[in-house]
């Protein structure tokens, strides 16, 4: 133990070993006393490593307190107010990989007098398994952990949750984040991709069709709808529904009953069901275009996804995540100089966290070395920023890094021709195997038929 730390008296020490979730104490100078099995387990952190340091020191790799670099401080709130207090925070494991915590603080009065703090710290967002196919929200700043925090209240209940954000925020990985919280975590988690499907494609896919029901159905099939059954349904960009199906889909969520195309029987299934929307359905609503009661019936709690934007914090370790897996694409190990990742946060990313991995690939598929340099990727920003706006390179006044590399805007190839290029590569690598490539890129096999139907794939 650190010479300039007191010993917890043994009530506090035995107290820790009491819960089953993390705990530590702290001292008024931000000494930890104890922390227990549990704290040592979920971060990899032994207590012999831990106490005597600075909490901030252990949990955030800082020097200083978390409320000096404008975090919320529960150790400066419960000292002050000598009241209980919780926050939402990031807490580091010993790899340094971020964890997603609500730390909830209490007082707590030893046998010599002393006030020490109790943190009991809980995980919002454990790392990814194998059902997210390795993908995680990630994030630190306060727009993200809010939201965090309502996807783990919604995974509390079996309430219908509506989803809303802009393209690209990670709507879908929000939906899987509350099943995966949810008590139907070991049941099935099945999509459903609003905007490709027809109005009888859209019937047949959820609710299943019966032998015979049109043309070309030689045999049944059951509707994902069915196949849901005690677990998770996701329905992406619910707004896209055509009117007539809005009814069919809401008369299924009333009663849970539903028929299949071409069928005669009344069947049954007990789904959750998560809706996304890139829309505000309530102007759908007032413009007769969406159903006023399917609104109220799916948006029993609605949570929006905080655009990337608004969590321009959150980008170093967003990089990281993603250089992590474009690093497993490439067979090749990335990394960002730090004056990169700078250059990133000056950017506001229309297409948010997917418009970030896109131009991190591409940066990382020109870059020579493991190191992505700044101007390497002050070149894919300037190219990007071009092709939004439908201009020339010559009509925007060059960067530094573009009049640095006049001929590498003129010769390398655009984010499109890069993506292309790869997933025809992926293609032929996965004998034309959709699914593998999916997984490979890290979407879903829809996102991926996008992609093919963009790029005259096949």
């Amino acid at each position: 133990m650190d010479m300039h730390t007191k010993p917890v008296p043994f009530e506090l020490q035995s107290l820790v070993e009491t819960h089953t979730k993390p705990f530590v104490v702290v001292d008024s100078g931000f000494r930890i006393l104890a922390v227990n099995a549990a704290y040592e387990k979920t971060f990899g952190i032994a207590a012999a490593d831990a106490v005597g340091k600075f909490c901030h020191q252990v949990s955030h790799n800082s020097t200083v307190p978390c409320s000096e670099v404008g975090e919320d401080c529960p150790h400066t709130s419960l000292y002050n107010n000598r009241k209980p207090t919780s926050c939402l925070h990031n807490h580091y494991d010993i790899s340094n990989r971020a964890c997603q915590v609500r730390v909830s603080a209490f007082p707590l009065r030893g046998s010599n007098g002393e006030l020490y703090m109790g943190e009991l710290i809980e995980e919002l967002n454990p790392p990814a398994d194998r059902r997210t196919n390795g993908k995680r929200m990630v994030g630190k700043s306060r727009p993200f952990l809010a939201c965090i925090d309502q996807l783990k209240v919604a995974a509390a209940s079996d309430a219908p949750v509506l989803v809303q954000g802009e393209t690209g925020t990670g709507k879908e990985l929000a939906a899987r984040f509350i099943h995966l919280h949810s008590s139907r975590r070991e049941q099935s988690f099945l999509t459903v991709d609003c905007t490709v499907l027809t109005d009888t494609l859209f019937e047949a896919e959820v609710f299943g069709h019966a032998r015979g029901a049109f043309t070309g159905s030689v045999g049944e099939r059951i509707g994902l709808f069915e196949q849901a059954d005690g677990g998770t349904l996701f329905l992406d960009e619910v707004g896209e529904l055509p009117l007539a199906q809005q009814a069919k889909l809401l008369r299924a969520l009333e009663t849970g009953q539903f028929r299949r195309v071409g069928g005669r029987h009344q069947r049954k299934s007990d789904v959750r069901i998560i809706c996304a929307t890139n829309r505000h359905l309530w102007d759908g609503v007032k413009a007769g275009q969406f159903r006023e009661d399917l609104y109220y019936r799916i948006a029993c709690l609605a949570i929006r996804m905080p655009p990337l934007r608004e969590r321009l914090n959150d980008i170093d370790v967003l990089v990281a995540s993603l250089l992590e897996r474009i690093s497993q694409i490439m067979k090749r190990h990335f990394m960002l100089e730090p004056e990169a990742i700078q250059v990133l946060k000056q950017y506001d990313y229309p297409g948010n966290i997917r418009e970030l991995r896109n131009i991190l690939f591409v940066a990382a598929s020109r870059s020579t070395r493991n190191a992505i340099t700044a101007d390497t990727v002050a070149v894919v920003l300037v190219e990007q920023r071009q092709e939004r706006q439908h201009e020339l390179p010559d009509t925007i006044g060059p960067s530094r890094a573009a009049r640095d590399a006049p001929s590498v805007l003129k010769a390398t190839p655009t984010l499109k021709d890069v993506e292309a290029q790869h997933i025809a590569e992926l293609l032929q690598e996965h004998n034309h195997s959709r699914k593998l490539v999916a997984a490979a890129l890290g979407v879903s096999e829809r996102t991926l038929y996008r992609k093919l139907k963009r790029y005259a794939l096949k």
